[in-house]
């Protein structure tokens, strides 16, 4: 099914995507990786997550069939369709196939960094219903280099956007994809081979939604996402041939719409997930308090996340589109509509700096109506990290110099959680201010931090004990 850009696929009234094919039946697990033990130098894994990234190229578009899924110009693998009926079980693999990596180096004993599997498992969205959801397993060629069985590190992207080709998974396989239509970037793929690197086990979520073709990404749905991760854990488990168990220790790791994700993930666990025991989890810049991260979007670089975040709350919640109707103006509409395609690169070059007041027929941004709307309020309400306690250390990192996700409201939640007893870690990233709205206050802490992340991380999943500083909150930036 061609799908121009800028153009969504024709919907049900639940919001999901019409499909045009039967989807794929379901692909033996025999297909998964075997276990890599072989020990490689963990600097040469480095040097490859680097080299991923310096030596990306443009990468071909296949021609799509007359019955594909395509997303600007992008023909999204039969692989992506969920089947019309899903497993019961939260977590519980769909089908899986291999994933080739943009990048896979030759090795002794197999390819460096590993070797990944495409995966496809079962979720529960928000609404209390099923969701296919995809993502990809990844087994380290370097051994676990700390005592005890192997680890795994469950990955929430950052925003990557909401069109389908946008997917993380996708990205370990296109690095870049520039057809002149859209604009996609892995660039999570470096933290993801710095990760292989220390012998833990990766599975990354693309998130409900966003590769998957029967709905939209719920893009910052902290249910959506926080689900997502803990049964990619689950899915990942499950895979035939990988090396990790019930028994090896569990991170997250996440920055921006990752770190809420992964926050999210941290305080549902004790619920969703009480059979995944976490060592830890790293939440950068998450966005906590979604009335104070919209401010910080509106009119930024990354103005079309505003975009992604209404599709999304108005896909989980149809009793929203009435609001949507009676106050966006056609402009608005039509931002929508284009951006329900789009990724990062897409919305920068679309609508960076775009005010939500041009998208209101009354000319109120985005904010004023959610502050006299209280259907609005109270869905950004629902969506608010902190209300729950995480039973398991996490580190908390935030810019003091973010404005697109703010500063503040990533500290509140540090101190909310302090407040319940929390295990926290808070560490605040003192950086000059790089720009106003420009996107750089907000990715330079991902840059600078993630070694520290990374180390941080390894240490728990290594056993070592975290140490809580929440008695320095006071005194905190």
């Amino acid at each position: 099914m061609q799908r121009p850009h800028g153009t969504r696929v024709p919907r049900t009234t639940s919001g999901r995507r019409l499909r045009a094919q039967q989807p794929p039946p379901a692909t033996s697990h025999a297909t998964s990786p075997s276990p890599r033990t072989a020990a490689r130098n963990g600097g040469r894994l480095l040097a490859t997550a680097i080299a991923v990234l310096a030596c990306l190229s443009v990468q071909a578009i296949p021609a799509a069939s007359a019955d594909a899924v395509v997303s600007r110009g992008v023909t999204i693998p039969a692989f992506y369709t969920p089947p019309t009926s899903l497993p019961a079980a939260n977590g519980a693999l769909i089908r899986s196939e291999p994933l080739p990596l943009a990048l896979s180096l030759p090795g002794l004993d197999g390819p460096l960094p590993g070797t990944a599997t495409r995966l496809m498992y079962k979720s529960t969205d928000s609404n209390g219903l099923p969701v296919a959801v995809t993502g990809a397993y990844i087994e380290p060629s370097a051994d676990w280099k700390g005592d005890g069985p192997r680890p795994l590190v469950a990955v929430a992207p950052g925003t990557m956007g909401q069109g389908d080709q946008c997917a993380a998974s996708m990205g370990l396989q296109h690095p870049i994809t520039l057809n002149g239509q859209t604009v996609s970037v892995g660039y999570e793929d470096l933290a993801i081979y710095r990760l292989l690197s220390s012998g833990a086990a990766v599975v990354v979520t693309d998130y409900a939604g966003l590769g998957a073709t029967d709905r939209l990404h719920t893009y910052v749905n902290r249910l959506d996402g926080g689900h997502a991760l803990l049964d990619a854990v689950r899915a990942a488990r499950g895979l035939t041939g990988a090396s990790v168990t019930s028994g090896s220790p569990v991170g997250l790791f996440g920055y921006s719409q990752g770190g809420g994700a992964s926050a999210s993930a941290a305080e549902l666990q004790p619920t969703y997930a009480p059979d995944i025991t976490l060592a830890g989890t790293y939440a950068g810049a998450p966005p906590a308090n979604l009335t104070e991260v919209i401010k910080g979007i509106d009119g930024s670089a990354l103005a079309g996340a505003l975009g992604w975040s209404l599709n999304g709350f108005l896909q989980s919640d149809p009793d929203l589109r009435a609001v949507a109707d009676a106050n966006l103006n056609a402009a608005g509409r039509a931002a929508l509509n284009d951006l329900s395609t789009m990724c990062v690169g897409d919305a920068i070059l679309g609508y960076a700096f775009k005010n939500s007041t041009s998208w209101t027929k009354d000319g109120e941004s985005v904010s004023q109506l959610v502050a006299h709307t209280p259907a609005l309020q109270r869905t950004l309400d629902n969506q608010r990290i902190g209300n729950l306690k995480p039973t398991s250390p996490v580190r908390l990192v935030t810019g003091v110099q973010d404005d697109i996700v703010p500063h503040a409201q990533a500290r509140q939640l540090a101190v909310d959680w302090c407040r319940k007893g929390a295990d926290i870690t808070y560490d605040a990233v003192i950086l000059p201010n790089l720009g106003d709205k420009l996107l750089t206050n907000h990715m330079a802490p991902l840059l600078t931090d993630q070694g520290d992340a990374i180390s941080w991380l390894t240490d728990r999943l290594a056993g070592e004990r975290a140490t809580s500083n929440c008695w320095t909150m006071p005194l905190q930036p």
